[in-house]
């Protein structure tokens, strides 16, 4: 049995499996400034670029076909340096299948106990 987490103790994904912090998204229903337009997606985001906490705002459109959960709940975002062999390695629920929202970049969102967590694996080719 794995022994429980003490409050000055890292998590395990980054103590032990390597994996970085990234930001965290918040959904929104209000405009942001500066956001930027996803039309693959349906979705507005704003803020991380100037944000030094790593903070994202998401507004979605009506319609757009990203999982509900994540439009509701917070996430975080970890960098990992390979995605495939992170979800193959933890038997994760699913809810985003890997894909590409933009060039040299390829996410996956899990679940975890009712909340969001997406992974990002960058390429590092020029």
């Amino acid at each position: 049995m794995r022994k429980k987490r003490l409050d000055y103790e890292l998590p395990l994904a980054v103590k032990e499996w390597g994996w970085r912090y990234h930001h965290i998204g918040i959904p929104t229903t209000g405009s942001i400034a500066g956001e930027k337009y996803m039309q693959k997606f349906k979705l507005f985001t704003g803020g991380f670029g100037s944000s030094p906490y790593g903070i994202e705002w998401m507004r979605y459109e009506p319609d757009s076909t990203i999982h509900e959960l994540i439009k509701r709940v917070p996430h975080v975002a970890f960098e990992v340096n390979d995605l495939d062999l992170e979800l193959k390695r933890h038997k994760f629920k699913i809810i985003t299948p890997p894909n590409s929202p933009g060039s040299r970049t390829r996410v996956a969102m899990i679940e975890h106990n009712g909340a969001p967590i997406e992974l990002i694996e960058f390429s590092k080719k020029s």
